[in-house]
């Protein structure tokens, strides 16, 4: 396809304006999609950098693909800004892990046509990924790590981690300056997706999905060519009881 010179020139304002903030607005939306070729030029010019563009309904987003890409968030960045000093890769495995339990309440089934609830509460969250570790933990030691070959996630390490920390509440006496508990780890990783845009505090200790998050869930994580199935091993007992009912 042959291009103007104009035309490589606002695909390229566009381009530089994402990969400098990450974002741009409603202006953008309109001519990515109206113009088929700023649109394919766009495309490319992410593709080259192993990134994507993820459209809404008013912003276009630039999401590294993968970690090859050299704008993908480094997990020594996340915990510099987000974690606390002394901060492991457990912490980070841990991170991700509560994600995706995050991501999987708003949705019925791993392969979701959209969100079947609109907010969660922190305390239900945090019932949700103590169901999702009880589940890893029904797995023997054996299992977990040919588990963790196929999907490359620390199981075991995940599961130590959450268990190490404190279930009480920020408020109560015997918690320590040592200690860290549940929801304040869960506060930490709330705060990381909201500054990634990923979700909305909408008070009351309740979030909500952004329509960036859901665009992003719908295009990768339901995807299984992109999450090689990890929903479906973290959510699999459900599937059982759900053929089971059958």
């Amino acid at each position: 396809m042959d291009y103007s010179e104009q035309t490589v020139i606002r695909a390229f304002q566009i381009y530089t304006k994402l990969a400098k903030n990450g974002v741009v607005g409603q202006e953008e939306v309109q001519l990515y999609n109206a113009d088929d070729r700023v649109r394919a030029l766009l495309d490319l010019f992410s593709k080259e950098v192993d990134s994507v563009i993820i459209k809404t309904s008013e912003q276009l987003f630039f999401v590294p693909k993968t970690k090859l890409s050299p704008f993908h968030v480094s997990n020594d960045w996340i915990k510099r800004k987000y974690l606390r000093s002394g901060a492991t890769n457990a912490d980070i495995y841990l991170l991700y892990f509560c994600t995706l339990i995050l991501f999987g309440s708003f949705y019925d089934s791993y392969q979701s046509p959209g969100p079947t609830r609109q907010f969660i509460g922190l305390d239900d969250w945090i019932r949700l990924i103590q169901e999702r570790i009880d589940h890893l933990k029904s797995h023997d030691e054996e299992e977990l790590k040919e588990y963790e070959k196929e999907f490359s996630y620390n199981w075991s390490t995940i599961i130590e981690k959450w268990e190490d920390m404190d279930d009480i509440k920020e408020t109560a006496k015997r918690q320590t300056g040592n200690t860290i508990s549940r929801m304040s780890f869960l506060d930490t990783v709330k705060r990381f997706l909201i500054d990634q845009e990923l979700v909305q505090d909408i008070g009351n200790n309740e979030i909500m999905l952004t329509e960036k998050a859901m665009t992003i869930i719908q295009r990768f994580f339901m995807e299984v060519e992109f999450n090689k199935g990890i929903f479906e091993f973290i959510y699999a007992f459900e599937k059982e009881d759900t053929d089971a009912g059958h």
